[in-house]
């Protein structure tokens, strides 16, 4: 085949920790948090459509934010009345989130559908059920699947979404009660799937904590490079993998991100100069570049 496409972005944009590292403190009146990072990244993983349901009024203005990024895609996260809680599916929740999509099909933006069930999701017979329910419903779709759970580690379930041409999602996530392990699995003939949640195993399972310490995490360069090396061989044999880092409190998905891209392509990194102050090893990278040294990891 021929060479792997790799996009690399962050899940989600909209965090209040990001001023003044990630976003500049002064903005123009026309400054956006999307352009902005499209300066930098080609993917976004849409976070928001899980907690509400998307209206094309927003998902437009998402497209237009960068057009000029002929190469920039999303994926958007399936609303958890899908996924969590009571599980109950209904025409007009497919129809909705369906037509709130929509201008990103059209303008042929959507990399995928990510269907993300928590860690309490465990492989039955019922379970498998539910997902036959799901895959049904957004058959016209891409869509990957990320589960959490160990039991889901076996080879008949990844001939299961082989055959139906259901994306594996590979994710790295703290390796405690029986959570899945990192992998590089495709299941499906277009595109692979990786998201990066950290390693934070004090709080990953905390229920007193909030969102942000649960995502509190920085891969160091030595974890980033295993990854690099799976993501490698994801794009051996998939036209397009899909990159996400979901690390996000204070820029820290931002600063990763970065540092695959510069890993995978050797490209040029232009960053701002708030992630710089707040994570100096990325002004190796910069270093680096300069001198001709086009990769971060190479000693």
């Amino acid at each position: 085949m021929g060479k792997s496409r790799f996009y690399i972005g962050t899940a989600g944009w909209s965090y209040q920790d990001w001023e003044g590292i990630v976003y500049p403190r002064r903005k123009g009146a026309d400054f956006h948090p999307l352009a902005f990072l499209a300066e930098f990244i080609n993917f976004m993983e849409v976070n928001s459509t899980f907690y509400r349901t998307p209206v094309q009024r927003m998902t437009q203005s998402w497209v237009k934010r960068i057009q000029s990024r002929q190469d920039f895609l999303f994926s958007v996260k399936l609303h958890q009345d899908f996924t969590h809680g009571e599980r109950r599916i209904t025409p007009k929740m497919i129809d909705e989130f369906k037509w709130g999509i929509e201008p990103l099909r059209i303008h042929e933006r959507l990399a995928a559908i990510l269907v993300q069930f928590p860690w309490s999701f465990k492989d039955s017979g019922r379970s498998r059920a539910h997902l036959e329910r799901i895959f049904a419903a957004f058959a016209d779709y891409p869509l990957a699947l990320e589960v959490r759970h160990g039991s889901w580690d076996k080879h008949d379930f990844f001939q299961w979404l082989q055959g139906l041409r259901i994306a594996f999602c590979n994710i790295d996530q703290p390796q405690i009660n029986h959570s899945l392990g990192p992998t590089a699995i495709q299941t499906h003939p277009d595109f692979a799937y990786v998201r990066l949640h950290g390693r934070n195993i004090r709080d990953w399972f905390n229920p007193s904590v909030g969102r942000d310490a649960r995502y509190n995490y920085l891969y160091s360069t030595q974890e980033l490079d295993s990854w690099v090396e799976r993501i490698k061989d994801l794009g051996k044999t998939s036209p397009n993998v899909f990159i996400v880092t979901n690390n996000h409190y204070q820029g820290q998905a931002v600063a990763n991100a970065v540092q695959i891209k510069n890993k995978l392509t050797g490209a040029k990194i232009d960053l701002p100069l708030g992630l710089l102050q707040q994570y100096p090893i990325l002004r190796e990278i910069v270093k680096r570049i300069e001198k001709g040294q086009m990769d971060l990891f190479d000693q």
